[in-house]
């Protein structure tokens, strides 16, 4: 697969990310076929969380790729933490504690890019980079990065952290765009211009920063997909007519939308299909005309000003 520098740092990375959520859903026979096809297919950037499956996700992965120092050195790890029963947690304590506890569930010694999962309103950046400091000083953690945050979430994170952030993990899909809506409509009196997010997709593009969409099929808040749903007849309409021209799957060219933009994205699937994860692969292949996605990005309800 097509491989991108993650965010201003030296790491080459697959463009899609494998994304571990659901994991916990197949036995431990379909879970290592799946790993061990990802891998063959250059798909060996795999995302977690230490709330996924209450950290089961995380042992089963592990089991799955017969974890030992050979086929760790073939792997690309991201791991979050932040979020806690009842609230979001981004002490000093808490990321220390729960970084250890991603290793020991891994079984690896370290992490290549550890991501803060959700904003905690009650962050202490100083804390946030102590922490960084420890981590990358013990050789625990070589990447840092965040997810579902905002410029000047990021920005007061920087004013301390010393380490670049090289990734943000946001919700986007084709018909979940309002990070680009926003830019499209700016001075206009209707409500895709509002700016839900600070300007977020411009401020990674000019800080170096990787957004990774993740639930790129979803609808809302996991509602959905969109794919193959009747709510979308005009949207599947189009993207099945730009499949046919490229010989490919519907799948292929929903990423393959989020691929084109100039952001140098990252998607991160949820399919436990390998089948699907291998459309979405391929992905990497097919470079949208400027048409072809302005015509998908219609069809899926948005009114150019």
């Amino acid at each position: 697969m097509r491989t991108m520098k993650l965010g201003s740092s030296t790491l080459d990375v697959p463009v899609v990310a494998v994304g571990c959520m659901r994991i916990n859903s197949l036995d431990s026979k379909d879970a290592e076929h799946f790993v061990r096809s990802a891998m063959e297919a250059g798909a060996n950037f795999f995302d977690h969380a230490d709330i996924y499956g209450t950290g089961t996700c995380e042992e089963i992965f592990a089991d799955a790729v017969q974890m030992n120092p050979q086929v760790r050195e073939n792997l690309i790890l991201q791991s979050k933490c932040g979020i806690r029963k009842g609230m979001f947690d981004f002490s000093k304590e808490h990321i220390l504690n729960s970084v250890d506890g991603i290793l020991q569930r891994l079984r690896t010694e370290y992490l290549d890019v550890l991501l803060l999962h959700r904003p905690d309103a009650l962050v202490e950046p100083e804390e946030v980079a102590e922490a960084f400091d420890q981590l990358e000083r013990e050789g625990k953690v070589r990447h840092f990065g965040v997810s579902n945050q905002n410029p000047n979430q990021i920005a007061l994170l920087k004013k301390y952290v010393k380490q670049p952030l090289v990734a943000n993990q946001l919700q986007m899909s084709i018909t979940n765009t309002t990070m680009i809506d926003s830019g499209i409509n700016v001075n206009m009196e209707n409500d895709a211009a509002v700016n839900r997010d600070g300007s977020i997709l411009d401020y990674c593009r000019l800080h170096d920063i990787t957004i990774q969409p993740w639930s790129p099929f979803q609808y809302g808040f996991f509602e959905g997909v969109f794919l193959g749903n009747e709510k979308f007849p005009e949207l599947n309409a189009k993207i099945d007519e730009i499949a046919a021209k490229y010989d490919v799957s519907n799948t292929t060219i929903a990423i393959a939308w989020l691929l084109r933009h100039p952001a140098k994205m990252q998607p991160v699937t949820g399919t436990m299909n390998i089948g699907r994860l291998l459309d979405c692969v391929k992905a990497s292949e097919i470079h949208l005309t400027r048409p072809e996605w302005y015509e998908i990005y219609r069809a899926a309800g948005n009114v150019l000003p």
